[in-house]
């Protein structure tokens, strides 16, 4: 029978995809993270707590240019596989091609405190900037599994506190951020990131992936043609319950239904429309791990470019600049980033499963992890309790 916090998954500790022979193309950067993407960084604020509701959410920021250049455009591109989620600020991104703010993601019903805070944030640190034009960008999944997802405890000081928190170097996954009560394939989901060193015309650059991975159905997920979903011994409450027809609408919910965002960043130098070229290719590596893409799931992507800092400014007066010119990389040389996007998606999404932890929520439901001894028999390999041979230990 299976336990939860049975003893042999008791003691997860922080391992990642890799660590376990799971076999994924192409070279990741030293973190393999989406902070290998330099100045980069990523922050969360996680809210656990079981009083006066069940919590189980938080807040992912993602800073492409860092804290002290928070306020300078990047190129900018969304593509959107399915339509049943939201990110804000794309119908800008889509007009101007590029996005000038951080990136926040969280749960569904958080999106408008989520949005102030980064403005309060963007205020206090960038008041320039922030009196003259923001439109913040924020993703949202749900998470009203294990969330009690319409108290409003997710609060602007939270999406505050995320971006305060934000840094280089390694990056935590699984129950994390906006991933904390979030669920994938039918098991506990969450926060994931990879990253990829790629060559192009003889030149090195740099792109990552993070993801908050809310999708699936349990009998799609396939890691490396393996189908561990359909023959876990994992209990799958999610969607065997019943608890979707007890409590919400009278139907049965749809496996697969939920959502998930992808941020891709590269410091290659791009055109607004490369980098949605970038994120078009997300779905590819989402369907290497299975899905097929449910109507009932928000499926949305960013893809972004931190190259040609100061070459995107925008003004609100005649002052600004006539004529604005960009590098960028020759469109017949861009098909190694289209292959590091779907590489590093692929294995953020991994990575998610693997770092995620069993987690009890709101009525008692409770989402169950990808168990580390299946992953483990289906590859033959564990690496040393702790550690991952891509990611150095913090300095």
């Amino acid at each position: 029978m299976f336990k939860l916090n049975s003893e042999a998954e008791a003691s997860r500790t922080p391992l990642r995809a890799r660590d376990f022979g799971v076999p994924f193309d192409g070279m990741p950067g030293p973190w393999n993270a989406i902070t290998d993407v330099p100045g980069l960084e990523v922050g969360f604020e996680t809210i656990i707590r079981d009083e006066p509701v069940v919590t189980r959410t938080g807040v992912t920021a993602i800073l492409p240019r860092g804290t002290a250049k928070a306020h300078l455009p990047c190129a900018a591109g969304v593509a959107v596989l399915n339509g049943n989620g939201e990110l804000t600020g794309r119908s800008w991104i889509e007009e101007s091609g590029q996005l000038q703010t951080p990136i926040a993601i969280t749960n569904s019903h958080a999106v408008g405190a989520v949005h102030s805070g980064v403005e309060r944030w963007m205020t206090e640190h960038h008041p320039t900037a922030a009196s003259a034009w923001m439109l913040p960008t924020v993703g949202e999944t749900w998470d009203g599994y294990l969330n009690s997802i319409n108290a409003e405890t997710v609060r602007p000081h939270h999406a505050v506190s995320a971006i305060d928190a934000a840094h280089s170097g390694p990056v935590a996954e699984g129950n994390v951020g906006g991933g904390t009560g979030m669920n994938c394939y039918g098991f506990k989901g969450g926060t994931g990131t990879s990253s990829r060193r790629v060559d192009c015309g003889g030149k090195t650059f740099t792109l990552g992936a993070l993801v908050q991975a809310n999708f699936g159905a349990r009998r799609e997920l396939t890691l490396s043609g393996r189908h561990l979903g359909r023959d876990s011994a994992a209990p799958n409450s999610m969607e065997t319950t019943g608890w979707f027809d007890q409590e919400i609408s009278g139907t049965e919910p749809t496996p697969g239904a939920g959502s998930v965002i992808v941020i891709i960043a590269t410091d290659a130098p791009l055109l607004p429309r490369q980098c949605e070229a970038l994120a078009r290719r997300v779905p590819l590596g989402l369907a290497r791990t299975g899905t097929t893409g449910s109507h009932f799931s928000g499926d949305i992507f960013l893809g972004l470019s931190t190259a040609n800092e100061g070459g995107l400014r925008s003004s609100m007066s005649e002052r600004g600049p006539l004529v604005q010119s960009l590098e960028h990389l020759a469109w017949g040389r861009i098909d190694p980033l289209f292959e590091a996007v779907v590489q590093a998606t692929e294995e953020s999404v991994v990575n998610a499963l693997v770092a995620a932890e069993d987690m009890t929520g709101r009525g008692g439901h409770t989402s169950f992890a990808l168990p580390h001894s299946e992953v483990e028999a289906a590859f033959g390999q564990r690496g040393p309790s702790g550690s991952s041979p891509v990611r150095p230990p913090a300095q």
